[in-house]
């Protein structure tokens, strides 16, 4: 039981220091606000999620976020790292969760599409409520600029409501593709490793 726990929390650590280093390599999409910058993080996570499980999923964001946070210093007190976890958590727990009932791969598919829906329902609300709202107050920059920024690169954007319609929800739902493909190429050519 020691050892089974102990090689656990190693692959725990392990894929939390991958998602962390993948978090790193993070770049703006030309279509979107620059703030949103897209990385490929979740995939470790996804892929711990699916070997070990959807609490390990969540200990695997959490160190993602805890080794962000403790390397590269926060610009939105910390709320865009707490975003940052909640929205992940979106994503990867359903999708962990459908998947591990049966393992097969149309259960994979069914589970990132689950998680995609989820994790792109939490952005919206989160960025509308909570992540617009904290970079206007830590950026000191009026709700009307950020705005202003996404009209520059979609017309249709007039509100919050408009921006997390047109720049947060379409990049969210690039993301959860991306990760999604990502992680069905890699996850059985990885799995066994995880399994041992």
């Amino acid at each position: 039981m020691k050892n089974n726990t102990t090689s656990l929390l190693a692959k725990i650590a392990v894929l939390g220091a991958i998602a962390f280093v993948l978090m790193l390599f993070d770049f703006p999409l030309p279509f979107i606000p620059p703030f949103y910058k897209l990385d490929f993080s979740e995939v470790a996570v996804m892929i711990g999620g699916f070997a070990l499980g959807w609490p390990s999923a969540i200990a695997i964001e959490a160190l993602k976020i805890i080794l962000k946070c403790l390397f590269k210093a926060t610009d939105t007190a910390f709320i865009g790292e707490i975003a940052s976890f909640l929205i992940g958590c979106a994503f990867v727990v359903p999708a962990a969760i459908i998947y591990g009932r049966h393992k097969t791969r149309s259960n994979a598919i069914k589970g990132l599409a689950v998680g995609s829906i989820c994790m792109i329902i939490t952005g919206l609300v989160l960025n509308a409520l909570v992540l617009l709202p904290a970079y206007s107050y830590f950026y000191h920059m009026p709700m009307d600029a950020l705005i202003g920024m996404g009209t520059k690169l979609v017309p249709m954007i007039k509100d919050r409501f408009t921006f997390v319609l047109f720049a947060t929800t379409p990049f969210n739902i690039i993301k959860s593709v991306l990760i999604s493909v990502i992680t069905i190429l890699l996850y059985k050519r990885i799995s066994p490793l995880l399994h041992r």
